[in-house]
């Protein structure tokens, strides 16, 4: 499946949701730096906007340059849909799983969506990967994470 390349006009609509995406997180670290510069308030918020930050740029110039050529594996729009009816319920039901649990849960699915069929590798990935996310978040974060099965002060 072949597709023609974009034109630069073309690219306007997302380069701006590029723009906004940056500038926005711009704002949101300035914002947590100003309200308390301490490593506990910066700990994840000043990497994460860094790697928004850099990813905006290179996603920018990547657009922007008229020698890259289009990416011929992109999917359709229809292909991704169920995706973002699957994260929005795994953010919208995290309160009542938990952490743990959601998290397990979207990956399992996830990749039954992307075409794993192989339960025994989507058990052992999504579990091993839950675990290790759902501990490593709760030891880091300042606030208490909300889980299901593994111990909290929550």
């Amino acid at each position: 499946m072949s597709s023609s390349p974009q034109s630069l006009s073309q690219k306007i609509p997302g380069l701006l949701v590029l723009v906004c995406v940056f500038g926005v997180t711009l704002w949101y670290c300035w914002d947590a730096y100003q309200a308390s510069d301490s490593i506990q308030n910066l700990i994840l918020i000043l990497p994460v906007s860094c790697a928004i930050l850099g990813l905006c740029l290179l996603q920018f110039v990547r657009d922007v340059s008229l020698s890259i050529a289009e990416h011929e594996d992109s999917q359709p729009f229809s292909e991704v849909i169920p995706v973002i009816i699957l994260f929005t319920g795994y953010v919208l039901l995290l309160p009542w799983l938990g952490f743990d649990v959601g998290t397990f849960l979207f990956l399992s699915l996830f990749l039954w969506f992307h075409g794993e069929r192989r339960v025994g590798r989507i058990l052992i990935f999504s579990l091993t990967f839950a675990l290790l996310v759902a501990l490593f978040f709760s030891n880091m974060l300042p606030y208490p994470m909300p889980m299901l099965l593994l111990p909290t002060d929550y």
